[in-house]
Protein backbone atom coordinates (compact mmCIF):
# COMPACT_ATOMS: atom_id res chain seq x y z
CA UNK A 1 0.00 0.00 0.00
CA UNK A 2 1.38 3.43 -1.35
CA UNK A 3 1.86 5.98 1.41
CA UNK A 4 -1.00 8.67 -0.18
CA UNK A 5 -3.44 5.67 0.49
CA UNK A 6 -2.08 4.64 3.61
CA UNK A 7 -2.81 8.52 4.83
CA UNK A 8 -6.64 8.30 2.89
CA UNK A 9 -6.91 4.74 5.37
CA UNK A 10 -6.29 7.30 8.55
CA UNK A 11 -9.31 9.37 7.54
CA UNK A 12 -10.29 11.35 5.32
CA UNK A 13 -12.27 12.68 7.85
CA UNK A 14 -9.46 14.49 9.54
CA UNK A 15 -7.02 15.58 6.54
CA UNK A 16 -9.89 17.85 4.92
CA UNK A 17 -10.73 19.23 9.37
CA UNK A 18 -7.24 19.64 9.33
CA UNK A 19 -5.53 20.60 6.37
CA UNK A 20 -8.55 22.44 4.31
CA UNK A 21 -8.23 24.19 1.29
CA UNK A 22 -4.10 24.58 2.32
CA UNK A 23 -3.76 20.99 1.64
CA UNK A 24 -0.10 19.86 -0.65
CA UNK A 25 -1.08 18.92 -4.16
CA UNK A 26 -3.88 21.39 -4.82
CA UNK A 27 -4.04 24.24 -7.08
CA UNK A 28 -4.86 27.57 -5.50
CA UNK A 29 -4.16 30.67 -5.63
CA UNK A 30 -1.29 30.34 -2.96
CA UNK A 31 0.83 28.45 -6.07
CA UNK A 32 1.02 24.74 -7.03
CA UNK A 33 2.59 21.89 -5.09
CA UNK A 34 3.60 18.43 -5.96
CA UNK A 35 1.63 15.68 -3.90
CA UNK A 36 2.56 14.86 -1.01
CA UNK A 37 4.00 11.38 0.55
CA UNK A 38 2.40 10.85 3.71
CA UNK A 39 4.34 9.80 6.62
CA UNK A 40 3.77 9.73 10.70
CA UNK A 41 5.28 11.12 13.80
CA UNK A 42 4.53 11.92 17.60
CA UNK A 43 5.74 14.31 19.73
CA UNK A 44 8.07 13.52 22.60
CA UNK A 45 11.26 14.11 24.14
CA UNK A 46 13.62 10.88 24.69
CA UNK A 47 17.08 10.11 25.50
CA UNK A 48 19.42 7.80 22.70
CA UNK A 49 18.87 3.99 23.63
CA UNK A 50 15.06 4.34 25.41
CA UNK A 51 11.67 5.01 24.27
CA UNK A 52 10.25 8.27 23.91
CA UNK A 53 7.78 9.43 25.70
CA UNK A 54 4.93 10.89 23.63
CA UNK A 55 3.52 14.21 24.36
CA UNK A 56 0.74 14.35 21.59
CA UNK A 57 -2.38 16.24 21.89
CA UNK A 58 -4.32 13.46 22.32
CA UNK A 59 -3.07 9.54 22.72
CA UNK A 60 -4.93 8.43 19.56
CA UNK A 61 -3.16 11.72 17.24
CA UNK A 62 0.90 12.98 16.47
CA UNK A 63 1.12 16.23 18.08
CA UNK A 64 0.27 19.64 15.62
CA UNK A 65 -2.95 17.84 13.96
CA UNK A 66 -5.13 19.52 16.22
CA UNK A 67 -5.56 23.66 16.51
CA UNK A 68 -7.53 22.11 19.51
CA UNK A 69 -6.65 19.99 22.38
CA UNK A 70 -7.49 18.85 25.88
CA UNK A 71 -9.58 22.13 25.83
CA UNK A 72 -6.88 24.57 24.81
CA UNK A 73 -6.64 26.22 21.30
CA UNK A 74 -4.66 28.01 19.45
CA UNK A 75 -6.07 31.32 18.57
CA UNK A 76 -4.86 32.59 15.47
CA UNK A 77 -6.22 34.51 12.44
CA UNK A 78 -5.81 32.05 9.12
CA UNK A 79 -5.63 34.90 6.65
CA UNK A 80 -4.68 38.48 5.87
CA UNK A 81 -1.09 38.26 5.45
CA UNK A 82 1.40 39.71 3.53
CA UNK A 83 4.52 38.62 2.46
CA UNK A 84 8.16 39.76 3.90
CA UNK A 85 8.94 39.98 7.80
CA UNK A 86 5.50 40.31 9.72
CA UNK A 87 4.57 40.18 13.33
CA UNK A 88 2.28 37.59 13.87
CA UNK A 89 -0.04 37.39 17.04
CA UNK A 90 -2.33 34.87 18.75
CA UNK A 91 -3.39 33.92 21.79
CA UNK A 92 -4.07 30.26 23.82
CA UNK A 93 -7.37 30.52 25.30
CA UNK A 94 -8.23 27.55 28.42
CA UNK A 95 -11.03 25.21 29.16
CA UNK A 96 -12.26 28.12 30.56
CA UNK A 97 -12.40 30.49 27.30
CA UNK A 98 -10.23 32.79 28.41
CA UNK A 99 -6.55 33.19 27.17
CA UNK A 100 -4.17 31.37 29.01
CA UNK A 101 -1.56 33.69 30.83
CA UNK A 102 0.54 31.39 32.77
CA UNK A 103 2.81 28.75 31.68
CA UNK A 104 5.59 26.33 32.72
CA UNK A 105 8.98 26.20 31.21
CA UNK A 106 10.27 23.47 28.79
CA UNK A 107 13.62 23.66 27.35
CA UNK A 108 14.17 27.04 28.82
CA UNK A 109 11.06 28.81 27.25
CA UNK A 110 7.52 29.43 28.40
CA UNK A 111 6.49 29.33 24.65
CA UNK A 112 7.99 27.65 21.15
CA UNK A 113 6.58 28.36 18.25
CA UNK A 114 7.47 26.66 14.70
CA UNK A 115 6.50 28.17 11.56
CA UNK A 116 6.85 26.54 7.87
CA UNK A 117 5.55 26.34 5.00
CA UNK A 118 4.28 23.64 3.46
CA UNK A 119 6.97 22.59 0.96
CA UNK A 120 8.88 22.61 3.87
CA UNK A 121 10.54 25.66 2.87
CA UNK A 122 11.36 28.75 5.39
CA UNK A 123 11.62 26.66 8.36
CA UNK A 124 11.59 29.48 11.87
CA UNK A 125 11.87 28.17 15.21
CA UNK A 126 11.48 31.62 17.28
CA UNK A 127 10.23 32.24 20.66
CA UNK A 128 7.50 35.08 20.99
CA UNK A 129 7.38 37.67 23.32
CA UNK A 130 4.12 37.90 25.88
CA UNK A 131 1.73 40.03 26.94
CA UNK A 132 0.07 38.68 30.38
CA UNK A 133 -2.42 41.90 30.56
CA UNK A 134 -3.56 40.75 27.34
CA UNK A 135 -2.76 36.69 26.92
CA UNK A 136 -1.31 37.38 23.54
CA UNK A 137 1.91 36.59 22.11
CA UNK A 138 3.64 38.22 18.97
CA UNK A 139 6.67 37.26 17.11
CA UNK A 140 8.06 38.45 13.76
CA UNK A 141 8.30 36.03 10.87
CA UNK A 142 9.59 36.13 7.55
CA UNK A 143 6.78 34.92 5.04
CA UNK A 144 7.18 33.63 1.45
CA UNK A 145 4.08 33.12 -0.37
CA UNK A 146 1.83 30.04 0.18
CA UNK A 147 0.55 28.14 2.67
CA UNK A 148 2.18 27.70 6.07
CA UNK A 149 1.76 25.46 9.05
CA UNK A 150 2.23 27.29 12.74
CA UNK A 151 3.23 25.13 15.80
CA UNK A 152 2.83 26.35 19.05
CA UNK A 153 4.29 24.31 21.82
CA UNK A 154 3.54 24.69 25.73
CA UNK A 155 3.22 23.81 28.92
CA UNK A 156 0.38 25.22 30.52
CA UNK A 157 0.93 25.70 34.04
CA UNK A 158 -0.30 22.54 35.94
CA UNK A 159 -0.92 21.05 32.72
CA UNK A 160 0.67 18.58 30.14
CA UNK A 161 2.64 19.31 27.41
CA UNK A 162 0.97 20.75 24.37
CA UNK A 163 1.65 20.87 20.75
CA UNK A 164 -1.51 22.74 18.59
CA UNK A 165 -1.15 23.54 15.02
CA UNK A 166 -3.12 26.59 12.54
CA UNK A 167 -2.86 27.19 8.98
CA UNK A 168 -1.63 30.25 7.95
CA UNK A 169 -2.21 31.51 4.32
CA UNK A 170 -0.16 34.61 3.19
CA UNK A 171 -1.11 36.03 -0.42
CA UNK A 172 0.55 36.11 -3.34
CA UNK A 173 2.06 33.94 -6.41
CA UNK A 174 3.82 31.13 -4.35
CA UNK A 175 4.77 29.04 -7.79
CA UNK A 176 5.59 25.65 -8.59
CA UNK A 177 7.31 24.47 -5.20
CA UNK A 178 8.81 20.95 -5.24
CA UNK A 179 9.08 18.76 -2.30
CA UNK A 180 12.32 17.76 -0.65
CA UNK A 181 14.00 14.00 -1.76
CA UNK A 182 15.32 12.29 0.69
CA UNK A 183 18.89 13.38 1.72
CA UNK A 184 21.14 12.50 4.68
CA UNK A 185 23.62 15.60 4.13
CA UNK A 186 22.64 19.21 4.66
CA UNK A 187 24.87 22.38 4.35
CA UNK A 188 24.36 25.59 5.97
CA UNK A 189 26.48 28.77 6.67
CA UNK A 190 29.77 26.75 6.13
CA UNK A 191 28.35 23.92 8.44
CA UNK A 192 28.12 20.03 6.86
CA UNK A 193 25.47 17.97 8.83
CA UNK A 194 25.30 14.16 8.13
CA UNK A 195 22.76 12.09 9.98
CA UNK A 196 23.73 8.18 10.60
CA UNK A 197 20.82 5.34 11.39
CA UNK A 198 17.50 4.70 9.93
CA UNK A 199 13.97 4.91 11.36
CA UNK A 200 11.87 2.25 11.42
CA UNK A 201 8.43 2.08 12.21
CA UNK A 202 7.37 1.23 15.89
CA UNK A 203 10.84 0.78 16.83
CA UNK A 204 12.92 3.35 18.63
CA UNK A 205 15.38 4.22 16.29
CA UNK A 206 18.84 6.43 16.78
CA UNK A 207 19.92 9.28 14.56
CA UNK A 208 23.18 10.72 15.02
CA UNK A 209 24.06 14.51 13.41
CA UNK A 210 27.88 14.53 12.66
CA UNK A 211 28.78 18.17 12.23
CA UNK A 212 32.42 19.45 10.64
CA UNK A 213 33.37 22.19 8.73
CA UNK A 214 35.98 22.61 6.25
CA UNK A 215 36.68 18.99 6.60
CA UNK A 216 37.14 19.22 10.37
CA UNK A 217 34.84 18.10 13.18
CA UNK A 218 33.04 20.65 15.21
CA UNK A 219 33.87 20.30 18.55
CA UNK A 220 32.88 23.42 20.21
CA UNK A 221 28.75 23.70 19.99
CA UNK A 222 27.31 25.59 22.37
CA UNK A 223 24.11 25.13 24.18
CA UNK A 224 20.70 25.95 22.52
CA UNK A 225 17.64 25.42 24.49
CA UNK A 226 19.42 23.29 27.18
CA UNK A 227 20.99 21.08 24.91
CA UNK A 228 23.85 20.72 21.75
CA UNK A 229 21.21 20.23 18.99
CA UNK A 230 17.28 20.62 18.53
CA UNK A 231 15.37 18.79 16.21
CA UNK A 232 12.24 18.82 14.59
CA UNK A 233 10.35 16.29 12.30
CA UNK A 234 7.57 16.80 10.00
CA UNK A 235 5.59 14.11 8.48
CA UNK A 236 5.26 14.82 4.83
CA UNK A 237 1.39 15.07 4.13
CA UNK A 238 -0.17 16.42 7.26
CA UNK A 239 2.51 17.61 8.56
CA UNK A 240 2.47 15.97 12.24
CA UNK A 241 4.95 16.93 14.60
CA UNK A 242 7.67 15.25 15.81
CA UNK A 243 9.87 16.97 18.64
CA UNK A 244 12.65 15.34 20.52
CA UNK A 245 15.82 16.60 21.91
CA UNK A 246 19.11 14.61 22.38
CA UNK A 247 20.72 11.64 24.71
CA UNK A 248 22.72 13.82 27.41
CA UNK A 249 22.94 17.58 28.49
CA UNK A 250 25.75 19.81 28.71
CA UNK A 251 27.51 20.02 31.54
CA UNK A 252 26.35 16.77 32.78
CA UNK A 253 30.00 15.09 32.49
CA UNK A 254 29.74 12.68 30.47
CA UNK A 255 27.88 14.67 26.48
CA UNK A 256 30.67 16.57 24.50
CA UNK A 257 29.79 19.55 22.44
CA UNK A 258 30.49 17.71 19.28
CA UNK A 259 30.72 16.73 16.85
CA UNK A 260 27.97 13.83 16.77
CA UNK A 261 24.40 15.22 17.91
CA UNK A 262 22.50 12.13 19.02
CA UNK A 263 18.52 11.58 19.50
CA UNK A 264 16.41 8.81 20.03
CA UNK A 265 12.98 8.81 17.59
CA UNK A 266 10.24 6.42 17.61
CA UNK A 267 7.48 6.71 14.73
CA UNK A 268 4.29 4.69 14.24
CA UNK A 269 4.19 4.26 9.96
CA UNK A 270 5.80 4.25 7.42
CA UNK A 271 6.70 7.39 5.14
CA UNK A 272 8.78 10.77 4.37
CA UNK A 273 10.14 12.86 7.86
CA UNK A 274 11.24 16.23 6.52
CA UNK A 275 14.20 17.09 9.95
CA UNK A 276 15.01 20.37 10.98
CA UNK A 277 18.28 20.28 13.13
CA UNK A 278 19.54 23.39 15.24
CA UNK A 279 22.72 23.89 16.53
CA UNK A 280 24.61 26.50 17.37
CA UNK A 281 27.93 27.81 17.20
CA UNK A 282 29.62 30.93 18.24
CA UNK A 283 26.50 32.33 19.29
CA UNK A 284 24.78 31.79 15.84
CA UNK A 285 22.31 29.59 16.11
CA UNK A 286 22.11 27.27 12.29
CA UNK A 287 19.31 24.73 11.47
CA UNK A 288 20.08 21.80 8.88
CA UNK A 289 16.94 20.69 6.50
CA UNK A 290 17.33 16.83 6.30
CA UNK A 291 14.64 14.41 4.35
CA UNK A 292 14.17 10.87 5.51
CA UNK A 293 11.99 8.02 4.47
CA UNK A 294 10.96 5.94 7.02
CA UNK A 295 10.96 1.97 7.23
CA UNK A 296 8.24 -0.65 7.87
CA UNK A 297 8.38 -3.65 10.02
CA UNK A 298 7.79 -7.16 8.69
CA UNK A 299 4.63 -6.53 11.38
CA UNK A 300 3.66 -3.64 9.74
CA UNK A 301 3.36 -4.84 6.29
CA UNK A 302 1.24 -7.72 7.57
CA UNK A 303 -1.02 -5.49 8.73
CA UNK A 304 -1.04 -3.31 6.07
CA UNK A 305 -2.13 -6.89 3.63
CA UNK A 306 -4.13 -7.33 5.93
CA UNK A 307 -2.36 -10.51 7.57
CA UNK A 308 -2.32 -10.75 11.30
CA UNK A 309 1.44 -9.50 12.68
CA UNK A 310 3.66 -11.43 14.92
CA UNK A 311 5.05 -10.60 18.00
CA UNK A 312 8.02 -11.40 17.46
CA UNK A 313 8.02 -9.10 14.05
CA UNK A 314 7.52 -5.89 16.53
CA UNK A 315 9.62 -4.88 19.08
CA UNK A 316 7.81 -2.54 21.50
Amino acid sequence: MNAPTRLAAYGVGLAVVLTGGWLVGERTDLGEVEPAVASHSTHSSSQKGAAMEPMATTEELPGGLQVSASGYTLDLAPTGYRAGRREVGFRITGPDGEPVTEYERSHEKDLHLIAVRRDFSGFQHVHPSFDAATGTWSVELDLSPGAWRVFADFVPAGGEGLTLGADLAVAGDAGAQRLPEPTRTATVGGFTVTVTGDLVTGEHSALDFEISKGGEPVTDLEPYLGAYGHLVALREGDLAYLHVHPGGEPGDGVTSPGPTVDFGAEVPSSGRYHLFLDFKVDGVVHTAPLTLDAESTAADAAKGAGEPAHSSDHRH
